[in-house]
């Protein structure tokens, strides 16, 4: 079996796949529309429009696996920029015979009643969850119809190192170091489910090389939930500073909002995930793969740094 790996992506995931496939000696080619430098030691760059079918399946023939850690960060632009991506994916993973190992996330969904696991319909009835949604379905018929193998992952909000803006706990840390309050998006007081981002690239590589675990999801090894309030606290605490001041974006403003301002909007459709308790249940790929998530402490000072 061939040890080279492509990754779709220089995000946080992606950057922690990669990393994880080269410090074991693997061949890594990191691909992305700019042609990002991540800086890792032994990992190649190229500059590709991953949405080109013909393209990406030149570059991704002899990989053993094709890793999807793309993340469109405009949530606007979802529905343009995903669905020709996600079937030039297909299309290439079919082609060359990789293994299709998805980034997932829980909007597929929706909103739930009790802790979310991999049995749980995807449900979801905004815009980016049936999007999402659509994506692992076309995948998981194309892994049931024999045409190539596919796996996806999903997690929690990410912590962790090199998450920063990306996460909803990590981009409040520059300001919050500077002495600053933090305003999270519902209510500071539930119970939630963060996933450390490395976990989350660890979980993709482990279920890209496990031929049992293909044509399902899974999900990431977490820690126990906090609420955001006792995570911002942890982390802060994680790196010698004091408990902040934490206050909630009421309700009625965002909801104002929503209509004149278009990321307002989006984020709107999703606000669910954070007035109500959101929990994840990852029992199943702890007993498959023996995996426990990195321990809080940890996770919360890896948060911390720039």
């Amino acid at each position: 079996m061939s040890d080279r790996h492509l990754v779709i992506g220089a995000g946080p995931v992606g950057r922690h796949v990669a990393g994880l496939l080269a410090d074991r000696g693997s061949q890594v080619v990191v691909a992305t529309r700019s042609g990002t430098d991540t800086a890792i030691p032994g990992v190649t760059h190229v500059r590709l429009d991953a949405s080109d079918a013909e393209a990406l399946s030149v570059t991704a023939a002899g990989v053993a696996v094709l890793y999807n850690c793309a993340n469109p960060t405009d949530y606007r632009s979802w529905e343009e920029v995903w669905p020709p991506l996600a079937a030039a994916m297909l299309t290439a993973a079919e082609r060359t015979g990789a293994v299709y190992a998805i980034t997932g996330n829980l909007y597929p969904y929706g909103p739930v009643d009790g802790p979310m696991h991999e049995g749980l319909p995807d449900a979801a009835k905004d815009h980016k969850g049936i999007l999402r949604a659509r994506m692992w379905a076309e995948a998981k018929a194309a892994h049931a119809a024999g045409r190539l193998r596919a796996v996806e992952v999903r997690g929690s909000d990410y912590m962790g190192a090199g998450v920063g803006p990306n996460g909803h706990v990590t981009r409040q840390v520059p300001g919050l170091l500077r002495g600053r309050r933090a305003w999270v998006i519902g209510r500071k007081d539930l119970p939630h489910t963060f996933t450390d981002v490395r976990d989350a690239a660890r979980l993709l590589v482990a279920a890209a090389e496990d031929e049992s675990s293909h044509g399902r999801v899974w999900h990431v090894p977490s820690n126990p939930p906090r609420t955001q309030e006792q995570a911002l606290t942890d982390v802060m605490a994680a790196v010698g500073r004091p408990a902040p001041k934490v206050s909630a974006i009421p309700g009625p403003v965002f909801a104002t909002l929503a209509p004149i301002v278009s990321i307002v909007r989006e984020l709107h459709q999703l606000s669910y995930q954070w007035t109500r308790p959101y929990v994840l249940d990852d029992s199943a790929a702890r007993a498959h793969f023996a995996m426990a998530p990195t321990p809080w402490d940890e996770v919360c000072r890896r948060s911390a740094e720039p």
